[in-house]
């Protein structure tokens, strides 16, 4: 059969995820209610379900039909790169929160007054980034510039740069905010700030850099 994949890639490739627990930290964070969390995680396990939904399905899918304007392997391929994010990206959210919020310390700090001309600047630009877009905001590290940058996703597949590593995620869509904050995104993102664990996003930098 056409769509059929046979052989040692058989599994690989559409290996399932699961997900992964929630920390029961973030159940006790400040300016950011437990229903809110509880929620966005059973949003986060819907991506992950979706994504071995569309991972099953990409086992036999008719590939002797693909067409770049229509066919069930274009639509799968494309729901594949927006749930998969979807996925990736809430486990790097949840992952630097439940810390103390303040400043990061040691290389990565450095880091972004090196990238940025001082801290100021950056926590300043994170902030605004994240009333501008309307998904996402990720302080990524360019593997060929060696420079920090914030950049903005509207969505899980778009505004996602290639060779940039994420070291701190902040997710803005309303689900993360709006049971307690209703339109006032801007509070929102200053709860966040006050629970960034620091520890987990210099793990990050520190894992790339060394």
């Amino acid at each position: 059969m056409d769509g059929q994949i046979t052989g040692r890639y058989a599994s690989g490739a559409f290996t399932p995820v699961r997900a992964k627990p929630l920390p029961p930290e973030l159940l006790r964070l400040r300016g950011i209610s437990a229903r809110t969390i509880q929620e966005h995680y059973k949003l986060y396990e819907g991506y992950v379900n979706k994504t071995n939904e569309i991972r099953n399905r990409l086992r036999t899918v008719d590939r002797a039909s693909a067409n770049s304007t229509y066919s069930p392997l274009r639509e799968l391929k494309v729901e594949e790169s927006y749930a998969t994010n979807g996925v990736k990206l809430h486990e790097l959210y949840f992952g630097n929160l439940g810390g103390p919020g303040g400043r990061p310390t040691g290389a990565l700090y450095e880091a972004i007054v090196f990238s940025y001309g001082s801290y100021e600047f950056w926590e300043n630009d994170f902030k605004a980034s994240g009333l501008a877009s309307r998904g996402w905001v990720i302080l990524s590290y360019d593997q060929d510039d060696g420079f920090l940058h914030s950049y903005s996703a509207d969505a899980h597949n778009v505004g996602i740069f290639v060779r940039m590593q994420p070291i701190l995620v902040l997710d803005v869509y309303e689900h993360a905010y709006y049971i307690d904050y209703g339109t006032d995104r801007r509070s929102y993102i200053e709860a966040f700030f006050q629970n960034i664990n620091w520890a987990v996003a210099s793990a990050r930098f520190h894992a790339l850099i060394r």
